[in-house]
């Protein structure tokens, strides 16, 4: 298994209120159990709780929890779970792979040029449908994780200001 990677973990829970965001740390959690006592912790009667793991501007985890309960997963590239401990915390059980990055153009008509170069060498993993009844369906999720160039932040922003938490993770980079 790889070595250490520089990550970035941060959990927003929609409660009554709306939105919590808080950062998690990672590095001291043993196993996905204790990572999902984590995301309970965020917002303790939340309807969802997303968490996002960015790690060296090249990985993108993101984990949910309904009610908290019922765990899915979704990996950006099945790499994570080789190049460091934290990967293979959140990614070393997924089985079921995601749609292939490839599948997004399968049956477009669109010209080429329209569409953004997809990373070649990415191999996503895990549930990505998990966002789809809050407005990012799974052709939109791989999409943007596969466009190359973008990073994880990207990515994580992107859906947080879709789903309406965007100010609360920003807010929470910033500080």
């Amino acid at each position: 298994m790889g070595g250490k990677l520089s990550t970035f973990a941060a959990a927003v829970g929609r409660g009554k209120n709306g939105w919590t965001a808080s950062e998690v740390d990672l590095s001291s959690l043993a196993d996905i159990d204790e990572v999902v006592d984590a995301m309970r912790d965020v917002e303790p009667d939340a309807d969802v709780t997303l968490l996002f793991v960015e790690s060296d501007d090249l990985y993108l985890a993101i984990l949910r929890l309904d009610e908290g309960d019922d765990l899915r997963v979704f990996g950006s590239d099945s790499a994570f779970a080789d190049e460091s401990r934290i990967g293979a915390m959140l990614l070393g059980d997924i089985e079921a792979p995601a749609l292939e990055i490839d599948e997004l153009t399968a049956g477009d008509d669109e010209d080429d040029t329209d569409r953004p170069a997809s990373d070649p060498d990415a191999d996503p993993v895990g549930d990505a449908e998990l966002l789809n009844d809050l407005g990012i369906n799974a052709h939109r999720l791989l999409g943007l994780c596969g466009q190359e160039g973008t990073m994880p932040a990207d990515v994580t922003a992107e859906i947080c200001g879709r789903i309406g938490c965007g100010d609360e993770m920003e807010e929470l980079r910033d500080a």
